[in-house]
């Protein structure tokens, strides 16, 4: 029988090998596969791309030997249903797996302990929850939006020792150092989309691509309420035409809106509230709905300052750079907060060094 500490050591190689499909799988989650026979791996495999097979099924191609009796790891419930690809659990009861590991359930109400049932009634042992705390940090942005129809928000903040994220004529390049930028390239390549606001566009006059890593482009989305941007600016003129712009629902059918269509941008209607600024959380559903699924925020001020306010976020990463400034402009400098005791709580995560700078992951609090 396997040991508690061999479970975990499975599991913790199924997490590694489902790392390989990050920026890939979206909107599936990530998911590596282990099979063990007489103490040693036969087969291991992970999902490497949206559509393609998943982790139990590349797992099995890749066993040159039976895989009768042996044990199958698995950091996700295996599905049940008929996707892209027919359901897991079929092959693992066809293969005669003797016994399934796996990392945790999938909130999928298509699976949602349905595959785990199946697999128990074909006389299959099943163990579950092994290593759950990290198996579900691994799929935290599936976890989200499978189960709130809203996508994954991660603010992305870099700011000076004395927090500014620009000077006092908005000039922002380059406040944090070479390996931040890198690190922010890599994000960029997971998530589903870039955000800023029209300012940030004006200003910085920004790309938005991945250049700095390996990865796919995220789209791009510009909040531009009243569509009253040039069509110069460099993310309106990308040759891959993932750039969405987000504007009043007011503006459908605008002749203002052509100038963007035609150079292949999408447009997207959003409603207004009574300041006339959009909904953000009518802008997170509209996202949702066209399968943006994970959002990194990566500026200006309001933009940072709205989702805070409305605790429309789940993570945030602040950069801090071993500058002073003294005067700028500040990341959050209109939530209408005028008390300590009404300040927003966020909780410490991890902090990474990255050359001169330091980064403060933070969690949205409950």
């Amino acid at each position: 029988m396997n040991s508690l500490l061999d479970d975990e050591a499975y599991i913790k190689l199924t997490i590694e090998l489902a790392k390989k499909g990050e920026s890939f799988v979206s909107p599936n989650p990530m998911v590596g596969a282990v099979i063990v026979k007489n103490n040693a791996i036969i087969g291991v495999g992970y999902h490497a791309k949206y559509g393609e097979n998943h982790a139990e099924i590349n797992a099995f191609a890749s066993c040159k030997e039976s895989t009768e009796g042996a044990t199958l790891y698995v950091n996700l419930e295996p599905c049940s249903h008929y996707g892209k690809t027919p359901p897991c659990v079929d092959s693992i009861i066809e293969k005669k797996i003797k016994r399934v590991v796996v990392g945790t359930l999938d909130p999928n109400p298509l699976v949602a302990g349905r595959g785990i049932k199946i697999l128990e009634d074909a006389g299959i042992e099943v163990e579950v929850n092994v290593l759950q705390k990290e198996c579900l940090e691994l799929n935290k942005i599936f976890f989200k939006h499978i189960t709130t129809k809203l996508p994954y928000v991660h603010l992305k903040v870099a700011q000076t020792l004395d927090s500014k994220i620009a000077d006092k004529y908005f000039k922002s390049k380059w406040i944090t150092c070479a390996e931040s930028r890198t690190y922010v390239h890599e994000l960029r390549s997971i998530y589903d989309a870039v955000l800023v606001g029209s300012n940030t566009v004006v200003y910085d006059n920004p790309e938005l691509s991945v250049r700095f890593s390996e990865g796919r482009n995220p789209f791009r989305i510009v909040v531009n309420t009243n569509c009253n941007l040039s069509t110069n600016y460099k993310i309106f003129n990308m040759a891959d035409k993932k750039t969405i712009i987000v504007c009043s629902e007011v503006l459908k059918d605008h002749k203002k809106i052509s100038p963007f269509i035609d150079l292949g941008n999408k447009v997207l209607y959003v409603k207004q509230n009574k300041k006339g600024r959009i909904k953000i959380k009518s802008l997170l559903a509209e996202l949702y709905k066209i399968g943006i699924y994970s959002l990194l925020v990566e500026g200006g001020a309001h933009m940072f300052s709205t989702f805070i306010k409305k605790g429309l976020f789940d993570e945030l990463d602040v950069f801090i750079s071993p500058k002073i400034l003294g005067s700028g402009i500040a990341p959050f400098n209109n939530l209408g907060i005028k008390k300590l005791s009404e300040a927003i709580n966020i909780k410490l995560n991890k902090v990474i060094t990255l050359g001169d700078d330091v980064l403060l992951n933070y969690l949205r609090g409950k």
